[in-house]
């Protein structure tokens, strides 16, 4: 959870080394392990994570977030968990955690949050400590390898020297190892996750090296150091050119200037085959960052239909770990058929109430090169409505591809969205709103809107 703001300097990225460093570490005994680049499951599959953080350690009576994390299309949740800077998680209650994320077909990777900061915040916990506190939970991890990951410590060392971060991962992996646990392993970067100083990017090497089974994957945090498609691909490049295997544990939206280019991070993700799970379910001090609206999963924020709906979304991307079997993990989405039905003599029957008024509103939430995101506010006049429905037309090619809270259908640049069953009754004066992915080239132009309802 981002609790704290980092001060984080502006630090311009290197540029990408020119020395290629291969890795070709072994199989681990058993589990998700690494190979290359890439993490895969115990029969070979590659496993790309695409997951969302849950901030379970100060919410630990949310668990039916689990199963409402595993209906967005998730493949893996990253659970926050403490052994004393907060209120500690027990084994009893981490093996709940385990049996909720195998109960709902998620990958589980589980991160000692007490790390976050240390050397800048007085109140953190040192690499050694949560190695200790992993220890200390052996008895409920050790035969789990197929199902989590460890994430040894969130975050562990901020912007105060950064520099000692290589020892002190090589000593917590090390621990580690000398202690039995052959699961894969999470490494988070220093500076509050972020690297902004470079030390993970210059000795991943080091690390990686460190470990006796060859099962460890970087983490970067994706945040303000990274608000540009440039500082973003710059950095993916270099990780790829070393060939050492990463993944993105942590990034938020672009909600303000200066912040993280989502759009770019995740499509990047998608083309190299990287995992990333975004930051969080809910529960942020700073809410802009929620992606669901106190835990409720028919309450999406902005955020959260970006990284759930968007065209490089985990919707669009997940696929589920085949420890669970290949079945989808969510049901294929598709725009309705706009075929025309079959004619047919209508019934004469009483035709249906006159049509009542209500008043649409459009605006574009957020756009990027050929997408946008949009949404249309529906207000009811002075008679209340039974049901709605909006038609967009539109002028510059614009074509709509997802929708939620409506039922969207497209015919030519006409775009048609019906209320579903919980939106479509309104008093009068009352709103509600739908939301739609869309593509463009050129112009993204307001379209020509109609709404009409019924009594």
């Amino acid at each position: 959870m981002k609790r704290r703001l980092a001060t984080l300097a502006a630090a311009a990225l290197a540029a990408v080394a020119s020395v290629l460093f291969v890795v070709n570490p072994a199989y681990a005994a058993a589990g998700l392990h690494v190979s290359g680049t890439n993490i895969v499951e115990a029969n070979g599959q590659p496993f790309i994570m695409r997951g969302i953080n849950h901030a379970h350690t100060w919410y630990t009576n949310q668990t039916s977030s689990f199963a409402n994390i595993k209906a967005t299309g998730a493949n893996t949740v990253r659970v926050v968990l403490s052994g004393g800077r907060w209120t500690a998680n027990t084994a009893t209650d981490v093996a709940n955690v385990i049996t909720l994320c195998k109960t709902n077909k998620l990958i589980c990777v589980l991160e000692n949050h007490d790390t976050t900061g240390y050397g800048e915040d007085s109140a953190a916990y040192t690499l050694d400590q949560a190695a200790n506190y992993w220890i200390g939970l052996k008895s409920v991890l050790v035969g789990q390898e197929d199902y989590i990951a460890i994430n040894i410590g969130n975050e562990p060392i901020g912007n105060t020297n950064p520099s000692q971060w290589t020892a002190a991962t090589t000593a917590a992996i090390q621990k580690m190892r000398t202690n039995g646990f052959q699961h894969l392993l999470m490494i988070d970067a220093p500076n509050w996750g972020q690297d902004w100083n470079y030390v993970m990017r210059d000795n991943g090497q080091t690390i990686l090296d460190a470990d006796t089974q060859h099962n460890t994957v970087l983490s970067i945090h994706m945040y303000a150091v990274f608000n540009t498609a440039a500082s973003i691909v710059s950095y993916l490049d270099t990780f790829k050119a070393k060939g050492w295997p990463l993944v993105i544990g942590e990034f938020g939206w672009q909600f303000a200037s200066g912040e993280v280019d989502d759009q770019t991070l995740m499509a990047e993700a998608d083309a190299r085959g990287l995992g990333y799970i975004g930051w969080s379910w809910a529960g942020n001090t700073d809410p802009i960052l929620d992606m669901t609206v106190n835990f409720d999963p028919t309450q999406l924020t902005t955020w959260g239909q970006r990284i759930i709906n968007g065209p490089h979304g985990i919707k669009a991307t997940a696929k589920q770990a085949t420890i669970y079997g290949t079945s989808p993990t969510t049901p294929p989405t598709t725009t309705p058929p706009t075929t025309t039905p079959p004619t047919t003599t209508p019934p004469t029957t009483t035709p249906p109430p006159a049509g009542v008024s209500c008043t649409p509103a459009y605006s574009i939430t957020g756009q990027w090169q050929g997408g946008f995101q949009g949404e249309v506010k529906v207000t009811a006049g002075s008679t209340a409505i039974k049901t709605w429905t909006v038609t967009m037309t539109y002028a510059n090619g614009q074509s709509v591809s997802q929708a939620w809270n409506a039922t969207v259908s497209s015919s030519g640049s006409a775009v048609t969205a019906r209320n579903v069953s919980y939106n479509g009754a309104l008093a009068a004066g009352a709103s509600t709103t739908f939301g739609f992915l869309g593509s463009w080239s050129g112009t993204n132009g307001v379209p020509a809107l109609t709404c009409a309802g019924t009594a």
